[in-house]
Formats: structure tokens, C-alpha cells, sequence
């Protein structure tokens, strides 16, 4: 029996052949000679060899999963229930494959069959060549040899997943479904801490063009990650709510089907036994009511809630298998990306540069049509290229073109020519080049600086001027400054002014680049870190008191922080007059050597850590969902100003 699998890696050219077959069959052998051993059913996608060495083939990865691998987030598994009879026919396919190629070369090792009924046909002989993108491009940066011709079947497969999701799209413009949307997001609630923030960011540019939209935007996609929706990596037994580890899947049950759940994961736990199953729907309406899951199911449910909210928005699939959001902004004239698992808006160099993903085909689907934006997400055009085999550039445009026409056929002409001329803008925007600033997650450089500074990109070379805490009148006459923040709540109360709470640490920040508030509902914790990928990342608070007459007398800070593996915090403590480091420790430390000054800011840098997620190595305010405290106090005693002082 052939494997679609193994003759599209087949296909490749003999070294990165040799290469990947080599340690697909070492994987595959591991397992077969060692039935027992789970660490050798376990392959991190993260890991240098496997990202290397068969990430970049084509059907090297689609070969594991015709093994019987499964992916579950960060690993490739195979199951306890997988079948061997089929991992051994995959392997004897790709071990006779490579003995054909090898015969001849006596210095490489011939791989022996596991199944006598290996057997795979030749491939045809290979013929080159280069496959046109739509805008120009010098071919002599590409060379002909390194793209192959798709096989029939990925052609298919790819083609079908095009029509798929530009159906599936249509559920988002259900305007009973829409209305079920609006009933689970607070609006009125997000749309006022909406207009606080572009009141207050106009000021830093006043002739900017943003408008409330976008800042809504903002909100909706911080409330819908930090307050909707869940992320599930194992699911907690039902029974004894426990975490439960990942065990196969089952078959899915007609309600299962009902909501696109074709697939049903087993999340066994080890301490009752009990099989907890995770159907991965794939319809917005369910997930309104589950809440959780992966990318496929936040990217689904947070195109409904942006179309809910009258935003146009448009379903982004990557066949590097991730999935996320585009809305229009009206203001800026163009689609901005919107990943909700991340938090992350307009950032589209974030895949390939700052997750190191190999891109190759994207696609954007609205109710109007579907969009390849494979080049918006890309600053190697060239090299993107190159892994576009699929299928052929002109049946691919083809293709698109025909759905676009049908979909369109009944748009009145004014919605028909809107299109064009975004598309057009798009277009501009595909060939433009793309430079990602050094330490940056694929930030945008255009834009203004409006714009960047409200999502917290601005990087080393641009400040982000914030909020600065102003005594009162209240406090300039108890002569005490005593501010608490809560991560767990999210908010801080300032109890020297009747205890005026302000909600979202955000707002109380004088300065910040690539940092956000983590939330594990798995383990009910909570943190303030930085964003995934990034190097170091630093946030500071300030209090002014000397325009209103006063000057510091004394300081007692309180500042909490863990770390990780090889994570390093650095807290410091800054006036106009001096400065000290501090420990970062649970308890409230004092200093009297700020007497006299009259500004006074509180920094953390954070750095290092260890690994894929050496972002999680540093952590701010660490603190259970259900804790009361509040791991950051500042208390500030002050005095007047007097006449002479000023003089001296």
C-alpha cells in the first residue's frame, strides 16, 4: 500500500532525503524496539534537530502523523493506543525508498525493511521549476532547483482547505449568533476604558488619525484573552480535578459532530483513572459556551466576537498549522493581524521572526472573499518562496480567483470596487520591505508613533510617557503618597486618596516595552512578564510630587518577583537626587536617603531564562487567582517645599 506521506518526501533532493530519512527511521526504530519506553513516543516540536532537520522537508512531518504521531501543543506523541503495524509500514516505506537511493553508494548504511511487505514504486524523475509569485521578482535570487512540483494529492488537499474555510466563514455573519456574541462580551465596559485611553495617548500625538476602533480593538482582544477565554493544554478530571495527561483519542459522538468536532481527545487521569474527553469543536456557537481550547478555537470564536462588534474581519490560516485574526481598520485604511492566544495586535513578522516558523502558504477568509497575505507575514520573500510547492502559483491564483468571482457575483459595485482598492493597498504593502527593529517580535515600523505606543513596541529608541502618579489634594494635605497593586484583581487602589481604585495595571505604568499580564487558568496563577520571545523587557512607575510643593521624606517599597532557571530581574529604585537597587523580595523595605527629592520611579528589567519559554523565567507579582494580597506597596511620606529650600 503506497504513502502519500513518503512520496511527497520523496520528492525531495537526495541529500535532504538521506538526511530526514535517517532520523525518521530512527524515530520510528526507537519505538519498535522499545515498546514500553513513553520517552521515546515523545518529540519536542521546539527541538533544534527536529526544527532543522525536518521542519524545512516537505512530508517529513506529514510522514509521522501517517505513522501515528499526534500533535498536542508543544510535542509530536505517539499514542498508547497507536497503532505499530501502521508506524511499521510507514517505516519499511521509507526505509525501502532510501535503499533504492542508496544502492549505489556503498559508504551509506542500507536501512533493513521491519515488514516484508515493504515496498515502495520509484519516483518519477524529478523535473524543475520556478514557481511565479503575482508581483515581480529577480529570479536570479532563486534557484530552480530547489522547488519541486507538487504531487496531486497536497494539490487536493491544500485546494480543498481553501473552499472549507471560505464556507465555514459564513457562520460569523449569523446574526443570531452575532447577538449571542454581544450578550458574553461587556461593550459598554470596554468601550469606556477605550475612549480613557485614546483621550489620554492623543495627547502624545494629537494629529494622529486613530480612532476609538482601534483602541476597542485593543480591549476587546485583552478582555477576550485575560477574562473569556481558556487556554487547555491537559484538561482537569472531572473527577477529582486533577491534571490529566494526554492518551490517545476517541470516537466522537453524534453531538460532537453536530458542533465540527471530529476529533475527540483522552485525557487520562493517572491518579483515579478516570478518561476525561476534550472534543475540539469547531464551531463559534459552542465555543461561546465552552470557552477553551487551542489556537483553532480561540482564532474561531474571536472572529465571531470582532464581527459582533461590527469590526470586518477576516479568518487567517497558516499551514504551518496555526490560525488567528485580521480586522480593517478604518482609520488606517488597512487589515491589521490580531493573534487573541498571544494578545498581539499588528505585528505579522511575529511567526517568522520571533517563533522562527518556516511560512509557506496564508490565507485570510471573509465573507467577501479570500486573500493569500502569505507575503504580509514574511520579510524573506525569497525564501518563502521556495517552500511554495504545493501546488503551482498559476492554479493556486486561478483557483482563488474563481472563488473570489462567485462569492462576489452578487456585491453591489460600490462593495466590489471598496475591495479592489484595498486589495490594491495590500498589494503596495506585500512588496514593500519589511526590516524588523533588533529585539522586536515582528513589530510594524510604519505607523505612527501613536499607534506603537500604545501596544507597548516602541522598543530602546522611543519612549513610552505614560502615567505619572500626581499627589492630590488630599494627600498633599496627610503628607502620604500609599499606593497597593493587586495582579490577582488586576488593579490598584490608592489608599491615601479615600482608596480610588484604578483597574488594569496598564494604566498605572509610566514606561514599559514587551511586557503583559499573564493568566494560567490551568494553575490559577498570575503575573506580570514579558512577551513570549522576547529577549528582556522592562516596566516602571512613577510619582511626581515637586509641582504641586512637596518633596520626599521617606520611602518604603514593597516589590515582589520569581525567577526561573537562568531568568534575572533587576529592580531599581530612581529619583531626581539618587538611587538603590532593590531585592524584589515579599517583604517592605525603607529608605530615608530620597529625603529631599521630588520624583520618585520604581524599574524592572527582566532577562535571561532558559528555552522556549525563557519568557516565563521572570515573573512580576506572582500570585494565586484566588490571593487577596498585593505584592507591589509603595509608601511615600512627604513635606513641603519652603521658600528657602529652593534657593539652596
Amino acid at each position: 500500500m503506497a504513502s502519500a506521506a513518503v512520496a511527497v518526501l520523496s520528492e525531495n533532493p537526495e541529500t535532504l532525503f538521506l538526511d530526514a530519512s535517517e532520523l525518521l527511521l530512527r524515530y520510528a526504530d526507537n519505538i519498535l524496539r522499545n515498546p514500553n519506553e513513553d520517552k521515546y513516543k515523545s518529540i519536542k516540536i521546539g527541538n533544534q534537530t527536529f526544527s532543522n532537520r525536518l521542519m524545512p522537508v516537505k512530508g517529513a512531518v506529514e510522514c509521522l502523523f501517517e505513522m501515528g504521531f499526534q500533535e498536542e501543543e508543544t510535542h509530536l506523541v505517539f499514542p498508547k493506543n497507536g497503532s505499530v503495524q501502521r508506524l511499521k509500514r510507514i517505516r519499511d516505506l521509507i526505509a525501502a525508498e532510501r535503499n533504492r537511493r542508496t544502492a549505489a553508494n556503498k559508504s551509506i548504511p542500507v536501512s533493513l525493511p521491519l515488514s516484508a511487505s515493504a515496498h515502495v514504486q520509484p519516483s518519477q524523475p524529478e523535473t524543475s521549476f520556478r514557481a511565479q509569485p503575482f508581483f515581480n521578482e529577480t529570479s536570479t535570487q532563486l534557484p530552480a532547483q530547489t522547488i519541486r512540483p507538487a504531487t496531486d494529492n497536497s494539490a487536493s488537499s491544500l485546494l480543498a482547505t481553501l473552499k472549507t474555510h471560505f464556507q465555514q466563514v459564513l457562520m460569523y455573519e449569523d446574526m443570531r449568533l452575532q447577538q449571542k456574541a454581544l450578550a458574553c462580551i461587556p461593550v459598554e465596559e470596554l468601550k469606556k476604558i477605550a475612549n480613557e485611553k485614546l483621550l489620554c495617548a492623543t495627547k502624545l500625538d494629537p494629529g494622529s488619525t486613530i480612532n476609538l476602533e482601534d483602541f476597542l480593538l485593543l480591549e476587546l482582544l485583552r478582555w477576550f484573552k485575560e477574562d473569556f477565554f481558556q487556554w487547555i493544554d491537559s484538561v482537569l478530571c472531572s473527577t477529582c480535578g486533577q491534571v490529566t495527561e494526554s492518551s490517545g483519542s476517541l470516537p466522537p459522538s453524534s453531538e460532537d459532530q453536530r458542533w465540527g468536532a471530529e476529533r475527540v481527545e483522552n485525557h487520562l487521569c493517572r491518579k483515579c483513572h478516570t478518561s476525561n474527553r476534550f472534543p475540539r469543536y469547531n464551531h463559534a456557537e459552542k465555543l461561546l459556551e465552552t470557552r477553551r481550547g487551542r489556537c483553532g478555537e480561540w482564532a474561531n470564536c474571536f472572529t465571531l466576537c470582532c464581527r459582533a462588534m461590527g469590526f470586518e474581519a477576516r479568518f487567517v490560516w497558516c499551514t504551518t498549522d496555526h490560525v488567528w485574526t485580521e480586522v480593517y481598520s478604518t482609520s488606517q485604511k488597512r487589515w491589521l493581524h490580531c493573534d487573541p492566544c498571544e494578545n498581539v495586535c499588528d505585528k505579522p513578522l511575529l511567526y517568522e521572526i520571533g517563533w522562527g516558523k518556516k511560512l509557506s502558504y496564508i490565507f485570510a477568509f471573509s465573507k467577501d472573499e479570500v486573500v493569500d497575505v502569505s507575503w504580509r507575514y514574511s520579510c524573506k520573500h525569497t525564501e518563502l518562496l521556495t517552500r511554495r510547492t504545493q501546488l503551482g502559483e498559476g492554479l493556486l491564483r486561478q483557483t482563488i480567483n474563481k472563488l473570489n468571482s462567485e462569492r462576489k457575483h452578487f456585491l453591489p459595485q460600490e462593495r466590489k470596487q471598496e475591495l479592489l482598492e484595498r486589495y490594491i493597498v495590500e498589494l503596495v504593502e506585500f512588496i514593500s520591505p519589511k526590516t524588523p527593529n533588533p529585539g522586536e517580535l515582528g513589530g510594524r515600523i510604519s505607523g505612527s508613533v501613536l499607534w506603537k505606543v500604545t501596544r507597548g513596541e516602541t522598543g530602546g529608541h522611543a519612549q513610552n510617557h505614560g502615567f505619572s502618579f500626581l499627589a492630590t489634594e488630599k494627600e498633599k494635605t496627610a503628607k502620604l503618597f500609599h499606593l497597593k497593586y493587586s495582579a490577582a484583581e488586576n488593579k490598584y487602589i490608592r489608599v491615601s486618596n479615600d482608596n480610588d481604585i484604578i483597574h488594569n495595571w496598564e494604566k498605572g505604568v509610566w514606561k514599559m516595552n514587551s511586557v503583559f499580564r499573564k493568566v494560567e487558568q490551568d494553575w490559577k496563577m498570575v503575573y506580570i512578564a514579558r512577551t513570549e520571545g522576547a529577549a528582556s523587557a522592562r516596566v516602571s512607575w512613577k510619582f511626581e510630587c515637586g509641582s504641586v510643593g512637596l518633596k520626599i521624606v521617606n520611602v518604603s517599597i514593597r516589590s515582589t518577583s520569581q525567577t526561573f532557571q537562568s531568568g534575572n530581574i533587576q529592580w531599581h529604585l530612581h529619583s531626581n537626587l539618587t538611587n538603590v537597587d532593590l531585592s524584589g523580595d515579599q517583604n517592605i523595605h525603607s529608605f530615608a536617603n530620597f529625603n529631599g527629592s521630588t520624583e520618585l520611579m520604581l524599574e524592572a528589567e527582566m532577562s535571561g531564562g532558559d528555552g522556549d519559554v525563557a519568557w516565563q523565567h521572570t515573573q512580576l507579582f506572582r500570585q494565586s487567582l484566588d490571593d487577596h494580597e498585593y505584592p507591589m506597596e509603595i509608601i511615600i511620606t512627604l513635606k513641603d517645599i519652603k521658600i528657602k529650600d529652593e534657593y539652596q
